[in-house]
């Protein structure tokens, strides 16, 4: 938690939540920074009236640090450091009473804030500050996530599920100048002004920096290997220095998934590492222990793998694993959604129709209705009116590309209540009236929509690693890697032709060929159908005693009639995800979240 440099914000230190809470000092004495960390996650430095930490994965060394504090004379000093800041972290700077906090521009780490007592405090978790400030669950935000789940987008899917609560963008940080607060820009996208050729360079620059400094102080590291090139390239990279790397995955139930094949090519490739190899029937199932609360911070859409993460971060964890490499993010950043045909369509026609004859052909999009949503993109705010206003209408046909301003069509699911969707209707449309781009070109604007939509959840997953003393890194969400995919233009890496041109060229030489060129992907669909079939009585039970329809969000008997159904496609399985997170979530927020509850813990200064 991060307290500005004044009397008011002192006399707060005593509301922070933490039993045993660390406290860094601003060079008044005056409390800075409270809460609780481990030592490989906070690095300070001082130098006269100056304080400099990061919290996370930075690539500055300690020495870095501190040269770059003696460096800071005035606030505005700090904004010529940020630069060499930039990884995965938050940056918090103190400066003859003013105050900097800001977090990264992926979303990863986020920034939340509120005022308590007429002070603007900020914290990187919200339940932290609903704990001091008593704030109660924010009806509307709750029933969007409950109706719509992983379909919301950014910034809507990242509203804080807390009344009087707020999430700071992540392009902005925070200011205080006394007791003046305001909300500055830090980050904007960067230009796309390199080619495919120096753009591969600058990423592989990008990846072997970050996966360098991966190695915990203390234990071991280890990474996914799936078989898939996200994880796989992660894998490479670390074992080049990395002799005792642990590798992991689980089998899958599907025997037609060919990710069991190119995870044995590399593994043998890797003969220095030790791989740990879960067999299907060791594992638990999906959608097992449905009434395990994932995060008591935020409701998560992420849930039917839970169970799986706890007991595979348990074994990283007896194998000695103190941080986890994980390949969050790749598909992200390597697989550009088609918005990026608007672009190419104005500067390059016929490139551009190259590229939609064969999306069609590959994908099965329909050729004129492409076209028509080609030559009418609409406008940000125009799309999230229209999902406000089609919440409950039918999905449209399958085979419709996403070529707009959001990732896909957003619908209720059916077991919402009538109160319930109108609470998430006004939602979409609040977010509508304050909708703005990301970018100033489409494909720009939709990869940092996905990025930012999809870290939401990615944040809280880590929380199951760290059950078991393992920290979740996603180098691929570092900021130094999102800058450089970004300068190349999507229209050069999402070709329909190869499969992450971008990521497969920059890891030439490091990752064999025959993993580079795979153009295959594993799938789970087995996996999630057989879980849900053996999983559905204690998702029942659960849902017997729902708070959610105490709170007259969700119809039970519906619930239970679709559930009953066989199931023709994943929409039902993934709309259960959400509403899993938000139901177990809601039980713990009812149990915790609405009583400050007041620090006692040592006051202890390190700087």
């Amino acid at each position: 938690m991060v307290l500005p440099d004044t009397a008011d914000g002192a006399e707060l230190r005593s509301l922070v939540p933490f039993a045993q809470a660390g406290v860094l000092a601003h060079a008044s004495g005056r409390p800075w920074l409270v809460g609780e960390w481990s030592r490989d996650q906070v690095r300070v430095a001082a130098a006269g009236p100056v304080r400099l930490a990061v919290l996370g994965s930075c690539p500055v060394t300690d020495d870095g640090l501190t040269r770059l504090a003696a460096r800071v004379s005035r606030m505005s000093d700090v904004e010529r450091a940020v630069p060499s800041l930039l990884g995965s972290c938050h940056l918090v700077a103190s400066v003859n009473g003013e105050v900097r906090v800001q977090g990264s521009a992926s979303g990863l780490r986020r920034v939340f804030h509120t005022r308590v007592h007429g002070v603007r405090v900020a914290a990187d978790r919200s339940d932290v500050l609903a704990a001091m400030t008593g704030a109660p669950v924010d009806e509307e935000t709750l029933a969007l996530h409950v109706a719509c789940g992983l379909q919301v987008p950014y910034p809507a899917n990242a509203r804080s599920a807390w009344s009087g609560i707020g999430t700071l963008a992540p392009e902005n940080c925070l200011l205080w100048d006394g007791n003046r607060d305001r909300e500055a820009v830090w980050w904007r996208p960067p230009k796309p002004d390199r080619s495919l050729r120096d753009g591969t360079a600058a990423v592989r620059d990008a990846l072997t920096s970050v996966v360098d400094r991966s190695a915990p102080r203390e234990g071991r590291l280890s990474a996914d290997l799936s078989g898939g090139l996200d994880s796989t390239s992660l894998c490479f990279l670390a074992a080049r220095h990395t002799p005792r790397l642990l590798t992991f995955r689980w089998g899958e139930a599907d025997a037609g998934n060919d990710d069991a094949a190119y995870a044995g090519h590399a593994s043998r490739l890797l003969d220095r590492a030790e791989h740990l190899v879960v067999p299907q029937h060791e594992l638990p199932e999906i959608f097992a222990d449905p009434g395990r609360a994932v995060s008591a911070e935020e409701p998560i859409s992420l849930t039917r793998a839970t169970a799986r993460i706890r007991r595979g971060a348990r074994l990283l964890a007896d194998r000695g694993s103190r941080r986890h490499l994980a390949g969050h993010g790749g598909d992200e950043l390597f697989s550009p959604m088609p918005s990026y045909l608007h672009a190419l369509l104005r500067r390059h026609p016929m490139t551009a129709l190259q590229h939609v004859r064969a999306h069609c052909a590959l994908k099965r999009w329909p050729l004129k209705a492409t076209l028509a949503a080609l030559a009418q993109p609409g406008s940000l705010p125009s799309w999230w009116r229209d999902q406000a206003e089609l919440l409950t209408e039918p999905r449209p046909p399958l085979r419709r590309p996403a070529l707009g301003w959001g990732l896909g069509p957003v619908r209720a699911a059916p077991w919402m209540t009538p109160d319930g969707v109108a609470l998430a209707r006004d939602a979409l449309r609040r977010a509508a009236d304050r909708a703005r781009p990301l970018a100033e070109d489409l494909a720009t604007h939709t990869m940092v929509l996905m990025i930012r939509s999809n870290t939401v959840s990615y944040r809280l997953l880590a929380g199951l690693y760290a059950e078991s003393g393992v920290e979740l890194d996603m180098p691929y969400l570092d900021d130094t890697v999102l800058d450089a995919v970004l300068r190349v233009p999507a229209h050069e890496h999402a070709g329909p032709w190869r499969y992450k041109p971008l990521l497969a060229d920059a890891m030439h030489g490091i990752v064999p060929d025959a993993i580079r060129a795979r153009s295959t992907k594993g799938e789970f669909g087995e996996d999630i159908r057989r879980g849900l079939r053996r999983n559905l009585p204690a998702v029942l039970d659960l849902f017997a005693d729902s708070a959610l329809a105490a709170r007259g969000l969700i119809d039970t008997a519906a619930l239970r009639l679709r559930l009953a159904r066989p199931q023709p496609d994943n929409t039902t399985a993934q709309a259960l995800e959400s509403l899993l997170g938000c139901e177990t979530w809601l039980r713990t927020a009812a149990d915790h979240g609405t009583t400050p509850r007041t620090g006692n813990g040592t006051v202890t200064s390190e700087v």
